[in-house]
């Protein structure tokens, strides 16, 4: 078993600290946030979002009525894309300091929430910027308050410290995790979920499935995080098919999105290491490329690479997906295989060429990956020590 695996005397924090709503009809609350924000004496906000899901999901139908009957001044900042970019927040950030925004809601996947967490630290460091934010060249130690109105279920943004922007003239797209951007409520409505298309549906989950892949198998794995895992991975297996047949199916939207929540904790615990690592190089390149689906090409050759030196804990955690192992090294090229092969099942079929990647690309994805700030310190959380030739061996496999 792997729990005598465990370093019992290294000490984790065991974080959960975002107060989430999570249920059908869940986006009612949003009126017992606002009164929160009031009794804080906030009320004007920034609203950062995509495009059209805040209204096509239906939950802008009970949000704007809650921020007019709670007399609450708003802006709309509805600009966000898929892979934000530095630019993004900056216009969002000059939005709300101009509008005097006190408060910042996300609504969205993780690209909306994600750039609404960045935002809500230049609310509060008003002589910086989303640049110098994603290149650390400073270190924030406060946001104003982010309420988190979750549409997918597969980042986990809403229950985490972590945000990611595209710095898109250096082709960086780093992580940042800080404690201030802890959403202070967060929303995780299932019926905002019935509208994810198909590939949309596949990408997201896949998002999740990586999440706990890695937030097992880091340095700083703890059995809080494996906990985490093992049901993530229960769920997903169970409920990503009834998801993909009926988009409707509010019990399979509800259990996908309880799993990303989840796998959401079980990463702000354990962290991640290689495939968020290689796959941030990719989607920073190719914008257009799903971070799921970037993901997905990614995991087998990642499972190949790591499983000799965490069979007991993958075994264990996969076991839904690759039943009956014994958890040895020698099973790494296996379970791999059997990997991919539930993967395609999915709907989770391209690999990187199907991108448009090609082997000549992988010397300048090899390069971001060492040196894009914050996906070193990914690597160094892996279960083996990740060279240039190791990730050189990734990618080519995922072609």
């Amino acid at each position: 078993m792997w729990e005598t695996k465990i370093n019992t005397g290294n000490v984790f924090e065991l974080r959960c600290k975002t107060t989430n709503y999570f249920g059908i009809g869940s986006i009612k609350k949003i009126k017992d946030i606002l009164k929160a924000l009031k009794d804080k004496e906030i009320d004007n906000v920034i609203l950062v979002t995509g495009k059209g899901s805040y209204k096509t999901s239906g939950a802008f139908d009970v949000i704007k009525p809650a921020l007019e009957e709670a007399k609450f001044k708003y802006s709309l900042y509805d600009k966000v894309g898929p892979n934000p970019t530095v630019d993004m927040v900056d216009e969002a950030a000059k939005m709300g300091r101009e509008t005097g925004a006190k408060a910042v809601i996300g609504i969205g996947g993780g690209s909306p929430i994600d750039t609404a967490k960045s935002v809500a630290i230049l609310l509060e460091y008003i002589d910086k910027n989303a640049r110098e934010l994603y290149e650390a060249k400073f270190i924030p130690e406060k946001a104003a308050p982010i309420i988190a109105i979750n549409l997918t279920h597969g980042t986990g943004t809403e229950v985490n410290r972590f945000a990611v922007a595209t710095i898109p003239e250096k082709n960086y797209k780093p992580a940042i995790a800080y404690d201030c951007i802890y959403p202070m409520y967060a929303i995780d409505d299932p019926a905002l979920t019935t509208k994810l298309n198909k590939e949309q549906t596949i990408s997201v989950t896949i998002d999740a499935l990586n999440h706990i892949t890695e937030a097992v198998t880091t340095l700083v794995a703890s059995p809080y995080s494996i906990l985490t895992a093992k049901e993530t991975v229960r769920l997903i297996v169970r409920y990503l098919p009834a998801a993909i047949n009926d988009p409707e199916n509010l019990t399979a939207r509800y259990y996908l999105l309880y799993a990303s929540a989840l796998a959401g904790i079980s990463f702000d615990n354990g962290l991640l290491h290689i495939t968020h690592a290689l796959e941030h190089p990719l989607s920073a390149v190719k914008p257009e490329v799903a971070h799921g689906l970037g993901l997905g090409a990614l995991l087998p050759a990642v499972v190949k690479t790591i499983y000799p030196y965490v069979p007991e804990i993958l075994a264990d955690v996969y076991s839904p997906i690759v039943p009956d192992l014994k958890g040895l090294p020698a099973e790494a090229e296996y379970v791999s295989k059997k990997v991919e092969e539930w993967l395609f099942n999915a709907g989770c079929t391209q690999k990187l060429s199907d991108f448009g990647f090609t082997k000549d690309d992988i010397p300048t994805l090899v390069k971001l990956a060492k040196t894009t700030p914050s996906l070193d310190g990914l690597l160094s959380l892996a279960p083996l020590d990740v060279t240039e030739q190791v990730i050189e061996k990734i990618y080519k496999e995922s072609l």
